[in-house]
């Protein structure tokens, strides 16, 4: 016999579970469930905001490589505005733990930070890089752990060549195009020499905007940035040339914070703004491309296959 409440369709599947707890008498859980992201408490004055995993814009599109899904740029965005809107809070905490992804969502999290009206913290955890570190130059200061990995500024662009495998299985490649470079980097060509040198220099140009991000934010040289050479530092050796100004656990950094707000730190973790079916939908999408979706993600621009991302 058919259940009346489809598991397949995540939107009924929510409706029913929220539905049973409160005919269960389980009021109490089903506000949870419902819930918004402030959980209904109000004694808080530091908002904690996580950026954990790669850094991407579509959630949809969760890495294999890594223990943790992604970091929905659009969420974090939201989750800072939203603390910068709640009238208690007086400081962000921005927690990193990501090696890095997508150039333009991590510049939207940076903006937030920058944006956000307040002390503003960001706090390495196990690793800061690459696009992590380019949002945490859009905070005041940048703690970390003595062992934590931090830095990686740097840009890779990487396209996969196909043309001998095309070859092999007799397949000719022909397009019809208007603009020199715009079939630059097919992957079932091999790439010539003049459009190398014009996708080299998307990759030095988003590098030197990585440089002057960084200048700007950390009061530094661009000059000392560049002789990092995009190598990773442990915290306690990324506090000594500069890339990061103190190192503490949690604690300090919450105690730190209480220095700059005058009063007792009190925190509060703001999460994204998803009904349960949405994180239900988001679940079963993460199981599905563990599954047996692939192993790599390629973006594709019109006909040009090339993946540009900090880390």
């Amino acid at each position: 016999m058919q259940s009346t409440t489809d598991s397949r369709n995540p939107t009924l599947l929510a409706a029913g579970i929220v539905g049973a707890a409160a005919a269960l008498g389980g009021k109490q859980l089903a506000t949870r469930l419902t819930r918004g992201r402030f959980g209904g408490t109000e004694d808080y004055n530091i908002a904690k905001v996580t950026v954990s995993g790669p850094i991407q814009r579509d959630p949809s599109r969760p890495s294999p490589l890594s223990g943790r899904g992604p970091s929905p740029a659009d969420d974090i965005v939201e989750q800072i505005e939203a603390a910068n809107d709640d009238e208690n809070v007086e400081a962000l905490l921005l927690k990193l733990n990501t090696p890095g992804g997508e150039v333009l969502p991590s510049d939207d999290i940076r903006r937030a930070a920058v944006d956000f009206e307040g002390p503003t913290i960001a706090y390495a955890i196990d690793t800061c890089a690459s696009g992590g570190y380019w949002i945490a130059s859009g905070c005041d200061e940048l703690w970390s752990r003595d062992a934590s990995l931090v830095g990686s500024i740097g840009v890779i662009g990487s396209r996969p060549n196909a043309a001998g495998l095309a070859d092999k299985l007799g397949i000719s490649y022909e397009q019809f195009t208007a603009g020199e470079y715009k079939d630059a980097g097919v992957p079932l060509q091999d790439i010539e020499a003049d459009d190398r040198e014009y996708l080299q220099s998307i990759v030095d140009g988003y590098y030197e905007q990585f440089v002057e991000t960084v200048s700007e934010g950390r009061n530094m040289d661009p000059a000392d940035i560049r002789d990092t050479e995009a190598r990773i530092y442990l915290g306690s050796d990324a506090v000594e040339i500069g890339l990061v100004d103190e190192l503490g656990t949690e604690a300090d950094v919450e105690d730190r914070i209480g220095e700059l707000i005058g009063s007792e730190p009190k925190s509060h973790e703001f999460k994204p703004n998803r009904s349960l079916a949405e994180r239900l939908r988001f679940g079963a999408e993460r199981v599905a491309f563990a599954g047996g979706n692939g192993v790599a993600s390629v973006v594709a621009n019109d006909s040009t296959d090339i993946d540009i991302k900090l880390r």
